[in-house]
């Protein structure tokens, strides 16, 4: 990997996810039930998606699809999982909370990286992975009594998904695995309808937030980090996705004044120190590539 593809994962993650990073207020602010905005939400994103890769391919528009092979299918299944779990986790649980679990993804990323990739885990790594996952038990003793322990399990389901669809993507990184992210919000929409969405029950003003959401954040940000992973390590992108753990509580504080609980601020704190101690250790000490 040379210097300038380097670069060009770096702009791609972190433009990313300052883009993705008012998701969790937008889904705060619309007042509809969970399956109907899950339907929206998944259905323009994937429009928008495959608006993109109509202009892209042209006539080898479903060749791009095809071109994904088993390693697609199993990253749109992550992803369908993983958008399932997430929303229904900002339904059941503080914003923070969702978010500061998710910023764990470095220690599944790391762990499946090890597992599937090969690719060595050195011993800083290991000591944020025993941290990350001290912070998340914190996190859960206090949601125990103050009734979001099902949301911040489910965050943690939806962070598991994340994390291995960003080693799935990084072991596809020679194909363009867009294709999959629109198959896995495609598939979303099926199972809504079923669950009891009622995508025509959708007032002006939420319809104006989905649209925004679904049709211009969510498919600009997924894009860009579903290509990043072909130019960055998978600890490496769960880590600059760490900005979206900073950024999305202080827009929901801005906006809605919900302050996140003292036990969430400290596993937080912890969280987000040990990650960027390990970020800036990873620049002087880079992990080894496997090139096999």
């Amino acid at each position: 990997m040379n210097y300038s593809e380097h670069t060009k994962g770096l702009i791609l993650t972190f433009t990313a996810v300052l883009i993705l990073s008012p998701d969790a207020l937008l889904v705060r602010l619309i007042d509809t039930d969970i399956w109907t905005l899950l339907f929206w939400r998944c259905l323009l994103t994937a429009t928008m998606m495959s608006l993109f890769l109509m202009l892209r391919y042209r006539r080898g528009f479903f060749q791009s699809f095809r071109a994904t092979g088993k390693t697609g299918l199993l990253s749109a299944l992550t992803i369908t999982i993983g958008s399932l779990l997430f929303v229904n986790s900002l339904k059941h649980t503080a914003a923070a909370n969702t978010l500061i679990i998710l910023s764990a993804t470095p220690v599944i990323s790391s762990l499946l990286s090890w597992l599937i990739l090969r690719e060595a885990i050195p011993l800083r790594t290991k000591v944020a992975i025993f941290t990350c996952f001290g912070g998340i038990l914190f996190i859960f003793s206090g949601s125990l009594q103050s009734g979001l322990f099902l949301g911040d399990l489910l965050a943690l389901g939806a962070t598991t998904m994340w994390g291995s669809n960003i080693v799935i993507i990084r072991r596809g990184k020679d194909v363009n695995m867009i294709p999959a992210n629109v198959l896995g919000n495609l598939s979303v929409v099926p199972i809504v309808l079923l669950l009891g969405a009622q995508p025509l029950q959708v007032t002006p003003a939420n319809a104006g937030i989905l649209l925004l959401l679904g049709g211009l954040i969510l498919p600009v940000s997924f894009a860009m980090i579903t290509l990043g992973p072909r130019y960055l390590q998978a600890p490496e992108v769960s880590l600059i996705l760490l900005t979206e753990t900073i950024l999305g509580p202080i827009w929901v504080w801005l906006v809605l004044a919900e302050v996140p609980h003292p036990r969430t601020m400290i596993a937080g704190l912890l969280i987000i120190c040990t990650l960027i101690i390990h970020t800036l250790m990873s620049l002087s000490k880079p992990l080894p590539v496997n090139r096999g």
